[in-house]
């Protein structure tokens, strides 16, 4: 057998399955990690191990999407040993305890970031309020200009940032928590409505227009997510969920998903290419 051809092979089915490196692959039969071309520097999501004798086989994990794919040069899909099932388990359990360490650091680190940030008291201040038209509702700012936008957890405990440019450009503190998290604008007391949104802007428009609180969940992905946790915070509230009008439909279909598992409402601004904000700005009115 030649071993190219069995790298070729684990090649194939890691493509096969959305999972690309330029990392070496090692057949030794023991695990390593490789960096996804996705990955930000230093960080490796690839767990496999590659078997080249006897049966050359292969498994092999990209953990942000959950893929687990067990392969053989014979076609067949090889049944891992309980050895091989315990040294996986150990793996996963090592990566999930360097993930929590590295976002308890970051927590700590946007904890100090937010203290000594400068409150944001004017739209004037700030090029991307004035753009959006909006105030700037309990934002700080960073000495390099960027506003800070606040992520909690459940527990409202803050764990990472959100830095915002002067021309939209957007960025999260490396390694901090983003899923089930969210930033607050308004008064969550005694509240029987709530709004859920992707983006600070919209959300600050909504709250402006509407006097309601909101909850921003910074991206699509994160709606649903965020509206259970929404759902175990205010198990009595109406919870809307106010999407974007995307052209590839992505934050309708999001949006639509976050409201039926919370039992909620879906708002879907009128226009393709459109959110909310984009239709208060131009209109004046929701």
């Amino acid at each position: 057998m030649n071993i190219n051809d069995l790298i070729d092979a684990v090649r194939a089915d890691m493509a096969a399955h959305g999972v690309t490196t330029d990392d070496t692959l090692i057949a030794d039969g023991t695990i390593h990690r490789a960096r996804h071309i996705d990955d930000r520097k230093g960080k490796l999501s690839i767990s496999y191990k590659i078997h080249a004798d006897g049966n050359p086989a292969w498994y092999f994990e990209y953990w942000p999407t959950g893929v687990k794919i067990t392969g053989s040069l014979s076609g067949e899909r090889k049944r891992l040993s309980l050895s091989e099932r315990r040294q996986i388990a150990e793996e996963q359990k090592q990566r999930e305890n360097e993930r929590r360490a590295l976002q308890k650091q970051t927590a700590e680190r946007a904890a100090h970031i937010w203290k000594v940030a400068k409150p944001v008291l004017s739209a004037k201040e700030h090029l991307y309020l004035q753009h959006k038209g909006v105030p700037p509702l309990g934002l700080r700012m960073s000495g390099n200009g960027r506003l800070i936008v606040p992520l909690y957890r459940e527990d409202r405990k803050l764990v990472n940032l959100q830095f915002i440019d002067e021309d939209g450009g957007k960025r999260f503190l490396r390694h901090g928590k983003k899923k089930h998290c969210f930033s607050v604008i308004g008064n969550s007391n005694n509240i029987d409505r709530l709004l859920i949104v992707e983006g600070w802007a919209t959300g600050a428009s909504l709250h402006e227009e509407l006097g309601v609180f909101v909850m921003v969940a910074m991206d699509a992905g994160n709606l649903e997510p965020v509206a259970q946790a929404a759902r175990r915070l205010f198990p009595d509230a109406e919870i809307i969920i106010a999407g974007d009008n995307d052209e590839s439909g992505t934050g309708q279909a999001a949006a639509n998903k976050a409201a039926v598992s919370v039992g909620g409402k879906v708002l879907i601004p009128p226009q393709t290419g459109q959110d909310w904000n984009d239709v208060l700005t131009m209109e004046g009115a929701a």
